[in-house]
This record gives structure tokens, C-alpha cells and sequence, in this order.
């Protein structure tokens, strides 16, 4: 064992722990190198951080895709792209089953409920449907409304503010050193103008990313760093589930350890942040590692179904939720 290795979660114990200020990109790399015989000790240290820093109360999600398929971006890893064989075709959903979403979504004690659709940006049918979805989803269900439709205008940004939307998920996805090797057609600085428009206009900030698209740990590292000088309200962690047809399709599932990790070290580099559990979680942690996150750093989760790969049951995860003792955050602490 390696003196820094020794002294990396001491130094995080001071400086994170006591002080609430988070791991710089060179303290999160040492996090991320550490051996797996330190990984129990790191999940307890990430667990005591967010228990100080954001307290015991776990937020639950539900997401819906308004519009799926047809994309014509080219993010390798996902399966929407109309430029890529994967077998997800082109589709709308009508307002009545947005509406049925939200209440199935209420149901599992969800106090936000996210509106997703696979485009670049949205045109002017998008915004009215999703104008149209949120008024209808107000009359019969009381529950935040989140929105991620892909690259805005500052029109689009104010008209979201507007129909009252509550935050805004628009993910930098990786480091910025690496972007190039994930998208091509639009650029990371694209996708951060967005943020920085949707937090200018009273919006939260929703912004994550995949970890396991073949970055190196300096990179992994980077994110991380790349979203604390963000300083966005939530960080949805998802891990790569590969998709057929996709230029990722052939990729590794990232190991369980490494993943838990990478969960530990963005608790530590994001002491006051909600660190959401999301896609991919399934495949590469299973139910033990779910357990493990919970109780090493992250305190949100998306219950249910993804855009176009189940997740585990909402009832497996709020069984989780009350074994360990942790209570859902309700709707009226939001408000």
C-alpha cells in the first residue's frame, strides 16, 4: 500500500468530511486508483459525507420519453440515434399516457417526474407538447415537473421557466478532454451554454453523464472535476449498458468495484450535491451494489424504467430504500 493511498482518505476525512469542500481532480484520481481492499473504508467515508452534507432523505424520479428514436446526433452510446442500426424506431407519446406516466410516477412516492425527449434541440411541436403535457400533468397530479430536451435557446429556456418547469437535465456526459470520442456532432461547450441559460433563469441544473465509455480514470477523474466547478443541484450517474447497433455496442461493462468507486469519489469531489443513481446501474452493480451506492454516497435514485432499457422494479428500490432507513423525500420539503 502506497503512502498516498494511506493518505488520500485521511486527507478527505479533514477536508470533505469536516470542511464540506470537496476533493480537488488530482485528490479524485487517487480516490479512483485506490485498491479494492480500500473500497469498503471509501463507501463508509462517502456515506458519512453525505449524510453530514445533504442528510438521510433520498429523492425518487420517474422519467418518460415524450419522444423516442430519430435523433439525428450521434452520441455513440445510445440507441435514439436515427444515425445508428439499433433497433429503436422513431415515437410520440400522446398526452393522456404523459398523464397516466405521472400518476403511476406519484404513486411510488416520486416528488419529480422528468420529461425526455431524443432531439437535438426541441422545434416549436415539441415545446407546445411539452406545454401541453405540463398543464395537463398539473390538473391531476402534484408532483415537480423536470424537463431534458436536448440544446436550448435562450427563447426556449425562458419559455421552459415560464410553464414552470423545476429543472432542467442536459448532461455534459464526459470529461470535456474526452467529448470528441463520444459525440461529434455538436460540442461539451454547446451542451454547457445550455446550463449555464437554464441556471440563469431560476431552473435547477440537472447535468451527469456514463461512466465506462472507455475513458481513462485521469478522465473520469476530469468529469468529476468538470461538474464541481459546474456546481450543478443534481448529478445523475449512469453507467454504460451497451447497446446494440451503437458504436459502444461492443464495450465492457465496468466492473463493480471500479463503479463503486467512481460513486465514492463523485460524493467526494460533490460533498453538497444530489448524486442520483441511473442508468446502467442494473447490469454492472446489481442488488448488492445498489445497497452499496445508497450507502456510499448516492441519495437519489430513478425508479422504474429507463428511455429504452428496464430498470429494476420501483417496488425493489423503495423495499431498499426502507430496509436501510431511508426516508423519500416528500413533495412538500421541495415545494
Amino acid at each position: 500500500m502506497t503512502q498516498a493511498a494511506t493518505d488520500v482518505l485521511g486527507l478527505a476525512r479533514a477536508q470533505v468530511l469536516e470542511r464540506g469542500e470537496g476533493l480537488t481532480q488530482e485528490q479524485i484520481l487517487e480516490v479512483l486508483q485506490l485498491s479494492d481492499d480500500r473500497l469498503e473504508e471509501l463507501l463508509a467515508l462517502a456515506h458519512d459525507v453525505r449524510m453530514k452534507w445533504c442528510g438521510p432523505e433520498v429523492e425518487v424520479e420517474g422519467i418518460i420519453s415524450l419522444k423516442t428514436g430519430g435523433c439525428p446526433e450521434d452520441c455513440h452510446f445510445c440507441s435514439q440515434s436515427g444515425l445508428f442500426a439499433s433497433p429503436v424506431r422513431s415515437a410520440w407519446l400522446d398526452i393522456p399516457s404523459l398523464v397516466e406516466a405521472a400518476k403511476q410516477t406519484a404513486k411510488s412516492g416520486a416528488t419529480e417526474f422528468c420529461i425526455v425527449a431524443a432531439v437535438r434541440g426541441p422545434d416549436e411541436r415539441l415545446l407546445a407538447q411539452v406545454a401541453a403535457g405540463i398543464e395537463a400533468i398539473r390538473n391531476e397530479v402534484d408532483i415537480q415537473i423536470a424537463c431534458s430536451l436536448g440544446m436550448l435557446t435562450q427563447d426556449q429556456v425562458d419559455r421552459l421557466a415560464e410553464m414552470g418547469v423545476h429543472r432542467y437535465n442536459h448532461n455534459l456526459e464526459t470529461a470535456r478532454s474526452y467529448f470528441t470520442n463520444v459525440v461529434t456532432t455538436h460540442t461539451w461547450e454547446e451542451r454547457r451554454g445550455t446550463l449555464e441559460m437554464v441556471r440563469a433563469a431560476g431552473m435547477e441544473v440537472c447535468c451527469g453523464g456514463i461512466l465506462g465509455m472507455g475513458e481513462s480514470l485521469e478522465q473520469r477523474a476530469e468529469f468529476a472535476a468538470n461538474l464541481a466547478e459546474l456546481d450543478p443541484h443534481e448529478v445523475p450517474l449512469n453507467f454504460l449498458n451497451p447497446r446494440p447497433g451503437t458504436p459502444f455496442g461492443d464495450l465492457e461493462v465496468l466492473p463493480a468495484s471500479e463503479a463503486l468507486k467512481a460513486v465514492a469519489a463523485f460524493r467526494l469531489a460533490l460533498p453538497r450535491t444530489m448524486l442520483r443513481f441511473a442508468g446502467g446501474r442494473e447490469i454492472t452493480l446489481g442488488d448488492l451494489g445498489a445497497k452499496q451506492g445508497i450507502l456510499g454516497g448516492i441519495n437519489a435514485v430513478i425508479v422504474g424504467n429507463y428511455l429504452t432499457t428496464l430498470g429494476r422494479p420501483a417496488e425493489s428500490d423503495l423495499e431498499l430504500l426502507n430496509d436501510l432507513q431511508m426516508p423519500i423525500k416528500a413533495l412538500n420539503a421541495t415545494l
